[in-house]
């Protein structure tokens, strides 16, 4: 039976500090410690996650390892296990599936489950959920429960922010129905998706701080302003968001990047690592059974600009030759001689299934010209 949007009941699950957490269970000696998963502060190593003894000094995801250090001298860095990471996301995925099948894994440790069905309290079925993948994964996450996913996210980003530093927050935030709006009124405009950096200074300089402000402002100043920008934005700011559970999302493209330890300005390295890309992207394509018809190439120089190219091919491939060959090409616009690189990296898109080979069982069935079309694109979101 259909349930009405306003009586969905939405649960957002967020895995507190994962990859630290992960860590811990193989280490017990970093429970407690400041410490920093990701790369080297040697080289050009950026945070992945902090442990909340590290975020106390101010060390956060994303920010360079060298500056984590110098801001925690006594930080602890730990190289990633990726493969570490995923079996531990799979087997708390598997524990949501078990509860309900309309779930959206939105990240490695973060996922929305749509639990109107079930004929309980949102808070008592939250709550359960919470104590399940503690006991049987030995992991803590933070939950937010609502009507829609965009109050959801907000309401554990919420719970995460009320919990003390230093502490796995484990925080359950519940916002009741009909109280969306009164939910987010107080909180900063730039605690709203689609409210980034950029938007939120236009919305500053419009005397606009809080999502309460930006529900009061006229809706078609902000459609004028920002197009249907603003109109999402006007809708998201009263809580209300009618999406629902996507429970399978298409590929929309595959890529692979290196960064650089040191500037890179041998071509012959440069092309190397290219063919690398490419032939990975190329693999990757083959596994999932698709293929792409857009090859594009990124470089980023030591400035941090990031050109882009990309170029569309005659016919759909998988063929690291073919990916290559475009590659290099596109490279060959973009690099000049003697140019330091940052980062490089290979994408494929435009994807969808490779054609369909008529076989002998296929000879009583139709005509080739009432077959489906041979390339057919897969349904991007």
């Amino acid at each position: 039976m259909a349930v009405a949007v306003s009586d969905r009941t939405i649960i957002h699950v967020d895995l507190d500090q994962f990859f630290c957490a992960v860590e811990e269970q193989r280490d017990p000696t970093l429970k407690g410690t400041p410490f920093a998963v990701g790369g080297s502060p040697e080289g050009r190593g950026v945070v992945a996650s902090a442990s909340y003894a590290a975020r106390a000094f101010g060390v956060r995801s994303a920010m360079p390892m060298a500056h984590a250090v110098r801001l925690c001298p006594a930080l602890i860095t730990v190289r990633p296990d990726f493969p570490a990471y995923r079996a531990a996301s799979q087997a708390v995925m598997a524990q949501l599936h078990d509860l309900t099948p309309l779930v959206e894994q939105i990240s490695i440790d973060e996922a929305f489950l749509d639990v109107s069905t079930l004929g309980e309290p949102g808070a008592l079925i939250a709550a359960r959920l919470q104590a399940s993948v503690r006991a049987a994964l030995g992991l803590s996450c933070s939950v937010g429960v609502a009507t829609n996913k965009l109050v959801a996210k907000i309401a554990t980003d919420v719970g995460k922010g009320m919990a003390r530093s230093g502490a796995l927050p484990h925080a359950i935030c519940v916002v009741p129905p009909g109280e969306e709006a009164a939910f987010l009124a107080p909180l900063p405009a730039d605690a709203l998706w689609g409210v980034g950096p950029k938007t939120a200074e236009k919305l500053a300089g419009m005397g606009i701080l809080t999502i309460g402000d930006l529900a009061v402002w006229p809706a078609d100043d902000l459609a004028r302003r920002f197009g249907q920008h603003g109109e999402d934005l006007t809708r998201h700011a009263r809580g209300i968001d009618t999406r629902p559970i996507v429970t399978e999302r298409a590929t929309k493209s595959i890529s692979q990047e290196t960064t650089f330890a040191h500037d890179v300005v041998d071509r012959a390295s440069l092309e190397r690592t290219i063919r690398a890309q490419a032939t990975e992207v190329a693999t990757k394509l083959r596994r999932k059974e698709l293929m792409g018809t857009t090859v594009k190439i990124k470089i980023r120089w030591p400035d941090f600009t990031t050109p882009t190219r990309q170029l569309t091919l005659r016919q759909p491939t998988d063929e690291a030759e073919t990916i290559i060959n475009a590659a290099l090409r596109l490279f060959g616009q973009i690099w000049s001689r003697g140019q330091p690189v940052r980062l490089i990296g290979v994408g494929v898109s435009g994807l969808g299934t490779p054609p369909r080979q008529l076989s002998l069982w296929d000879a009583n069935g139709p005509s080739l010209a009432q077959t489906a079309p041979l390339w057919t694109s897969t349904t991007l979101r």
